[in-house]
């Protein structure tokens, strides 16, 4: 596959948020009322959103991902569990924040019900994530800064990080990230969903 039609894959599943985010929903039985009460995304968004009028940005995509119960990768993902996937660094499906320019690759399929996901995220020079919605609680991060400076913001709290540093957080509390150096910044991030996934079976 050339670099143009692995790009093209990538937007078609940016795309495709839309159609999975109107499915998810009639699945567990929500209204559009429903979902923007349970993800904090106005009714109209949402609307936008599914028919394809709008793409979302990154953290609208985890706030409709947290309301609909799924992770990120989830939303944008595929449907089809297979036991080997091999996600060629051309193929990445990346989503892009077009106001601050923050970037997220996800390098896991996004399966459902596997509790795991494995991305990384750039940030361009002055630049943020943008703040995420707390998630589940049970559900963990773990990242390790692959380039530059990052500024952790967990629940209020700062934690400075530098090349190679890594940081744990339960996260459960609102959280962002911030370029907090010269030049890009870089990091590699998994968020592990399976203690909320195995809270939510208990009877």
């Amino acid at each position: 596959m050339g670099e143009g039609s692995a790009r093209g894959a990538g937007e078609d599943a940016v795309r495709r948020v839309g159609e999975r985010v109107r499915m998810l929903r009639r699945e567990r039985g929500l209204t559009l009322e429903g979902l923007a009460g349970r993800s904090g995304v106005s009714r109209a968004m949402i609307s936008k959103v599914e028919r394809g009028e709008k793409v979302p940005t990154l953290v609208v995509a985890a706030r409709l991902a947290e309301g609909l119960g799924v992770s990120l990768s989830e939303l944008a993902g595929e449907r089809e569990r297979r036991r080997v996937v091999v996600v060629r660094r051309e193929e990445r499906m990346t989503m892009r924040d077009p106001r601050t320019g923050f970037e997220r690759q996800l390098l896991s399929p996004g399966f459902g019900g596997r509790g795991v996901e494995f991305i990384r995220n750039v940030i361009p020079e002055g630049s943020t994530s943008g703040e995420f919605p707390p998630h589940r609680p049970g559900v963990e991060e773990y990242l390790v800064v692959e380039r530059g400076r990052l500024l952790a913001v967990l629940g209020g709290a700062e934690h400075l990080l530098g090349e190679g540093d890594a940081l744990y957080f339960a996260a459960d509390v609102p959280h962002r990230f911030d370029n907090a150096g010269e030049g890009e910044c870089s990091y590699y991030l998994v968020i592990d969903s399976r203690g909320a996934q195995a809270a939510g079976r208990e009877p």
